[in-house]
């Protein structure tokens, strides 16, 4: 694959646009420059771009206008979880063959998320009889693992706890690994709750989705 630095303000990728169709249908727009007629797609996970030389073959697809056209947009599945990127190269055909344009500015990037994993939890509390405190159980089926600073449990005295900010934080003190995890017992006051959040929502809802049993 040959790479060229000679990117001019008028050829180069803007306007990216992305949505998710259907159940997993990646499509991706932008504004082709004029005399444009070649790109290549690059698709990654969002944290994780390699730099050209490293790429292999096919992580870059070629692309051309008729086919934008014919499809309205490029079209692709997303079979993974997470966030990805993609990033869009303005092409030239010369009697060499197709010659890449560096451009490796936010224009012509896009990062978005895909499906989100699923984390079921359940909450089980024990007998207390005569005791002021009741042992609580948590038990977490991951799809994939999950970095323990994306949970907290919260504890709240007379009710529910509504959100992180509504009662007791505390942290996760192990990661979740893929498949069922069992949290050791804890202890609570008997006339308190106890719910699991995201200690980011906006960050780590993007990733995966909290569901309870």
């Amino acid at each position: 694959m040959q790479w060229s630095d000679e990117l001019s303000g008028t050829s180069r990728i803007t306007e990216m646009r992305h949505r998710v169709q259907g159940s997993n249908e990646s499509v991706l727009t932008w504004k082709w420059p004029a005399g444009i007629d070649f790109v290549y797609v690059y698709l990654f996970p969002a944290e994780a771009e390699q730099p050209p030389q490293q790429r292999p073959p096919a992580a870059m697809k070629l692309y051309t206008r008729e086919e934008y056209k014919a499809k309205a947009g490029y079209r692709g599945r997303l079979d993974g979880i997470g966030r990805y990127a993609y990033r869009v190269y303005p092409c030239v055909r010369k009697p060499e063959g197709i010659v890449v344009l560096r451009q490796e500015d936010g224009d012509n990037l896009i990062r978005f998320a895909a499906a989100k994993a699923r984390i079921r939890y359940s909450i089980k509390t024990g007998m207390a009889l005569f005791r002021k405190y009741q042992p609580v159980r948590i038990e977490l089926t991951s799809e994939v693992a999950v970095p323990k600073e994306a949970l907290c449990y919260v504890l709240k005295e007379g009710r529910m706890p509504l959100h992180p900010e509504d009662g007791t934080v505390y942290p996760f003190i192990d990661d979740i690994q893929p498949g069922r995890n069992v949290l050791p017992d804890i202890e609570i006051p008997k006339n308190s709750r106890i719910k699991l959040f995201f200690t980011d929502g906006k960050k780590y809802g993007e990733l995966f989705e909290l569901i309870p049993e």
